[in-house]
């Protein structure tokens, strides 16, 4: 970032869509033999959010509708029916590790369905799929002609053992906008530095598409132009130690926290492979105190300083989110407070009781 300052030559405004070095830089990061790209199929963004912003714009029409994972990042919904377009949520199966129930989604789809979006790995869930499962994914968007809008912001920050794979180099042809940026996997989200990997194979998208998202990129011309001067370089020199330490520590805080909650009664943890989060499931029944997971994350912060995110947010009701980003003492901390918190407020149903009376 300080060589791209101190060349003074990202002082000015760029193309709207990036400048074309950077493109190609991130072009040749994610190229793949099965999905090859070129400088000129990547559109850089204002961070992720953009980037997705951008996608739903050129790919949906108002009174069209698209499928969103449910639960799923909030933002989705919020873009869509800012847009006029309706929003159509896909259940994902906590007992299968998040994945996709592939036919409640294809239930959903109609005439008027514009756009799949596929989170992988996921907020909230920190799930990974496997290969299979993807195929599986594009086989019901190829049956019925829809694209996919894969938001892969999580992309390689996926736990030893589990391998990330992602979409379009599965795919001969279904078209696909990947959308990433560097917020996540450097660490650095204040840059606002995102994009868009256009995969046509089979020009499904014909020039509509990439011309629509040039046409929509110019409204606000462009990404930081300085991050953009220095993407080569971080695309390139980051070190390989930076990303192992980074993975090897959110999986050792995921192992802490779901271990730790895996004990607590009335509390369900779902073991993530990947990402920054781990979603609880609260079994409400046994907290007659509160109406709702929003009651209990809200008291839980008043009572023991421990702030989790209500699942509600996620359109996904008594279920939790947790961030496994703090300090290790940190992590170990908030979990002894959620175990304090969960033992002073948890009560026994009638038939256990009943059974530890006798």
């Amino acid at each position: 970032m300080k060589d791209a300052i101190d060349s003074h030559k990202y002082n000015g405004y760029a193309p709207s869509v990036g400048y074309l070095h950077s493109r190609e830089a991130v072009a040749k990061f994610y190229s793949h033999p099965a999905a090859p790209l070129e400088g000129k199929d990547v559109i850089l963004a204002s961070g992720c959010s953009q980037a997705i912003e951008l996608a739903i714009s050129v790919l949906c029409n108002p009174g069209q509708n698209i499928l969103v994972p449910c639960p799923g990042f909030s933002l989705y919904k919020t873009l869509a029916v800012s847009l006029g377009i309706q929003v159509k949520l896909y259940n994902l199966l906590p007992e299968k590790s998040w994945e996709i129930d592939l036919q409640h989604l294809e239930s959903l789809i109609d005439e008027k369905t514009a756009c799949l979006i596929v989170n992988n790995p996921s907020n909230p869930c920190g799930s990974v799929y496997t290969k299979e499962h993807l195929q599986h994914i594009l086989s019901v968007a190829s049956r019925h002609c829809i694209p996919i809008l894969a938001d892969e912001i999580y992309g390689d920050m996926v736990f030893p053992g589990c391998g990330f794979h992602s979409m379009a180099p599965l795919s001969t042809d279904v078209p696909i906008l990947s959308c990433g940026g560097l917020a996540k996997r450097w660490l650095v989200p204040g840059w606002r530095m995102g994009w868009i990997l256009i995969h046509d194979r089979n020009q499904a998208f014909g020039p509509e598409i990439r011309e629509g998202l040039v046409k929509l990129s110019q409204r606000i011309l462009g990404p930081c132009t300085i991050v953009q001067g220095a993407l080569e370089s971080i695309l390139n020199s980051t070190p390989q130690e930076f990303y192992c330490n980074t993975v090897s520590f959110l999986k050792s805080n995921s192992e802490i926290c779901y271990t730790a909650l895996s004990t607590i009664p009335g509390l369900t943890p779902v073991k993530p492979s990947g990402a920054m989060y781990l979603m609880v499931g609260i079994e409400m029944e046994h907290f007659p105190e509160f109406q709702s997971d929003v009651d209990f994350t809200e008291r839980l912060v008043t009572e023991q300083s421990v702030f989790c995110l209500p699942a509600t947010a996620f359109e996904y009701p008594n279920f939790f989110r947790i961030v496994v980003t703090v300090p290790e003492h940190m992590m170990v901390e908030a979990c002894s407070r959620i175990r304090e918190f969960c033992n002073l407020h948890y009560r026994a149903s009638n038939l256990e009781t009943n059974y530890l009376d006798q």
